[in-house]
């Protein structure tokens, strides 16, 4: 019973189902009419197009296999932890970070001038481009006036409010992310000998950033959050719906949370795997962070080049299902497999880090071993201290376990006090 109960855990983890389909239509594989359609679509394009460019032929190429493996997605990948806006959408992130991981596998065996080569094909106009053309912050700070602050609220601005919001909905905890707000600005002092652009004025980095925008977008996003789990999930098929006008509605709803459920990282019954689990998910992002700022800086693309923006968009939607996964992993006992999104954006991260460091040794020759040792020491220290702060004040305020605010996969039971046991020998 327990066995089966494990397995279940994991499968609606990995491989969540959808419940009352009304349009049956969208749900049925299709599998027959797809591998006609896509056969007669490779063959009229590989035979009528026009053939004579090598690089038209390479593109065409690329388009072609990335355009069979979303339908080798649709037809055999798992659905992740969400249905909507529908379970095919989440195949086709999941099958996408398939193949972005495995192109940075590839790339981590070339060599510089092999990778900037390929960019270069893909942009040409890179080529005149160096990256000290980025825009500098941190000049004059002494200097503060109201048209100085303003000309600072650009649409990076606006990217560290909207980044914020969709974290503060993936993790819903004020003090994680408080933390890893207050941990970013402490990274970027801690590497600004080695990315110009980490150099900011002190208003810039606590005024502008923690306060107003990360702030701003902590509380947006908490707001959000509070808003959703108040809501009544009731989903009525789209045929029991008479009125056009309602009809349009439920539509519009689909691509809203077919439910939610309220998360608890930290509980005062939590293991001490719990508790550094959630540790190492707070430095894990300042990771992921840093490497997005590595690599337009050693690879040379300006932050608001399509390569740039589109692999921030990508790795957004992709970390949804990840943190999920994540979160259920580490807290709920009956959950023994991580993830398989999770598993896979642990990978992207990795080789990204990986990539960076082998291709630029030049970069890090410059490394200051006492910041860099200075930061991890800080970012140990702050995750440990902060996560422990809010896990003694969940038990000093006398927070009891509630079966009603962990995942729905553990059930009120007999079994739940003996799996927080079983729980504490768990390992990562």
């Amino acid at each position: 019973m327990v066995v089966q109960k494990k397995e279940s855990v994991f499968n609606t983890l990995n491989e969540c189902e959808v419940e009352d389909i009304t349009l049956e239509f969208f749900y049925k594989p299709h599998t027959i009419t797809l591998l006609i359609l896509s056969i007669i679509g490779v063959i009229l394009m590989s035979f009528i197009r026009d053939d004579k460019s090598i690089d038209s032929n390479i593109c065409a190429g690329i388009w072609c296999v990335i355009f069979f493996l979303i339908l080798v997605s649709l037809l055999a990948f798992p659905n992740g932890p969400f249905v909507r806006p529908h379970p095919a959408v989440w195949r086709m992130v999941f099958g996408l970070s398939v193949l972005y991981s495995l192109t940075l596998l590839f790339l981590l065996f070339q060599k510089y001038e092999t990778i900037k080569g390929m960019i270069l094909w893909l942009d040409p106009n890179l080529k005149d481009f160096r990256i000290d053309m980025d825009k500098e912050y941190g000049v004059n700070c002494s200097d503060i006036s109201v048209e100085k602050f303003w000309a600072h609220l650009d649409v990076f601005a606006a990217g560290h409010f909207f980044g914020w919001v969709s974290k503060a909905i993936l993790v819903r905890h004020y003090g994680i992310l408080w933390s890893m707000s207050m941990m970013w600005e402490i990274t970027e002092v801690m590497f600004s000998h080695l990315l110009p652009n980490f150099k900011e004025c002190w208003w810039d980095a606590w005024i502008l950033d923690v306060l107003l925008c990360n702030g701003f977008g902590i509380w947006v996003g908490m707001k959000i959050c509070k808003m959703l789990e108040m809501r009544d999930y009731n989903w009525p098929g789209i045929k029991d719906i008479d009125t056009t006008k309602g009809k349009i509605k439920r539509a519009a709803l689909q691509f809203t949370p077919a439910s939610w459920t309220p998360v608890r990282w930290l509980d005062p019954n939590s293991s001490y795997m719990r508790f550094f689990s959630v540790c190492q998910m707070v430095i894990m992002w300042q990771v992921s962070e840093l490497n997005t700022f590595f690599l337009k800086h050693i690879f040379e693309m300006p932050p608001s080049h399509p390569l740039v923006v589109g692999r921030l968009f990508f790795l957004s939607i992709v970390v949804a299902p990840s943190t999920r996964q994540y979160y259920t992993y580490v807290t709920d006992p009956n959950c023994k497999r991580l993830g398989t999104q999770c598993w896979v954006y642990a990978v992207i991260m990795v080789t990204e880090s990986l990539l960076c460091i082998k291709n630029g040794k030049e970069l890090f020759q410059q490394t200051e071993i006492f910041n860099i040792s200075v930061w991890l020491m800080v970012m140990l220290f702050f995750s440990v201290v902060s996560v422990l702060g809010f896990w003694q004040a969940n038990w000093l305020t006398g927070k009891k376990f509630d079966a009603n605010v962990v995942p729905n996969s553990i059930s009120n039971d007999s079994n739940v006090e003996e799996d927080y046991k079983i729980s504490k020998s768990k390992t990562l």
